[in-house]
């Protein structure tokens, strides 16, 4: 893509505004999100003996550094275009960081419920900091997702979860972009599920492309979720979910109906990755190929170092792997489980040579 392109790139909806129920009359709400970079990790693969293609969606690098920007613009816009003033969501981190900033750029007033004690610094602070009206409850993620779909039934807010149609709707429009920027949909996708609005969009996005030929096949959606945070993956809501990649940490999932139906359409498979199968791929991507993540996103990676393991991707085979957030956003995790850590010594040339070797 040429430098004009990407100086003068209108955000999603202005960019795919055709696939998108907007109008003329819609006012857009744009940070600019969208056109991120789909980056190649051949180290990666080397690494983990595989014989395929494997390509990064890289979404930490929209506006406030997840995915969540893509369903926040359309969210925000339409919301703003019913008249509404408020908006409100429940968030694990990301949706809080989008909702916040898009109401800010739209004038509005933004609440956002979040789990006490269980969110990553950044993230909070990127509540905080735009504004918002931050509440943390003494309970979960779906705790607080039943108290703002209470909230949302008293018709003096508009619920900005992916329960609202429009986030899937912008969410989708990350597979247009792998569609064009591969020019043509890969042969699987891989990515974290969670609340499981991404995994959604990504199959209604690549659906839609393919029914207006603007790709020529449909990928095979493969979605991972955290040990202790795994409902679709074992039948059942969990309580008390746990892992240490805090934004999939949800025990039942809004969009449940909507990832079956993603992986059963697609002949796709689900399955669950440990913390420390996630941890191990969260390193390893960052090592690699330098690229760095969020834990959530590496539950993606954990699980392309599990399928090759298990022989599910044939060689030669285009991947694609959704790193859904930024690893700043969790800077806690990232230090803790670097594995590395500063070397002190004197300020002289002759002691840093000594710790290098030279």
């Amino acid at each position: 893509m040429s430098a004009d392109k990407l100086q003068n790139w209108p955000g999603v909806i202005r960019q795919y505004q055709r696939h998108l129920p907007v109008t003329e009359d819609t006012p857009i709400v744009t940070l600019g999100e969208g056109n991120t970079p789909l980056v190649p990790a051949h180290n990666f693969v080397e690494s983990i003996g595989g014989k395929f293609e494997l390509h990064l969606k890289y979404e930490g690098l929209n506006p406030t550094c997840s995915f969540k920007d893509r369903g926040m613009t359309m969210a925000i816009s339409k919301a703003k275009e019913n008249g509404a003033e408020v908006v409100i969501c429940a968030s694990t981190g990301n949706t809080s960081a989008a909702a916040a900033a898009y109401a800010a750029r739209a004038k509005m007033q933004c609440v956002v419920l979040i789990p006490n004690g269980n969110i990553a610094v950044g993230k909070l602070a990127q509540a905080l900091l735009y504004g918002s009206t931050t509440v943390a409850i003494e309970g979960n993620f779906d705790e607080a997702l039943r108290i703002v779909r209470e909230l949302g039934e008293t018709g003096k807010v508009e619920v900005v979860n992916s329960i609202n149609p429009f986030r899937i709707e912008g969410q989708k429009t990350a597979s247009f972009e792998i569609c064009d920027q591969l020019g043509r949909a890969p042969d699987f996708h891989f990515l974290p599920v969670g609340n499981a609005g991404n995994i959604t969009a990504y199959w209604k996005g690549y659906k839609e492309y393919f029914s207006v030929k603007l790709s020529d096949r449909l990928p095979r959606m493969f979605g991972y979720q955290a040990a202790g945070a795994a409902p679709i993956v074992d039948g059942a809501p969990v309580e008390q979910p746990n892992t240490v990649a805090t934004a999939i940490r949800i025990g039942n999932p809004a969009s449940w109906d909507g990832a079956q139906a993603a992986i059963a359409e697609s002949n796709g498979h689900i399955n669950k990755v440990t913390d420390e199968e996630i941890l191990a791929a969260y390193k390893r991507v960052a090592t690699s190929d330098g690229v760095i993540v969020e834990p959530a996103s590496a539950a993606s990676l954990a699980g392309v170092i599990k399928a090759n393991a298990e022989g599910m991707i044939p060689d030669g085979s285009v991947v694609t792997a959704t790193m859904s957030g930024h690893g700043l956003k969790d800077p806690d995790n990232a230090i803790k489980n670097a594995g590395f850590e500063p070397t002190v010594v004197e300020a002289t040339r002759e002691a840093v040579m000594k710790v290098i070797g030279l």
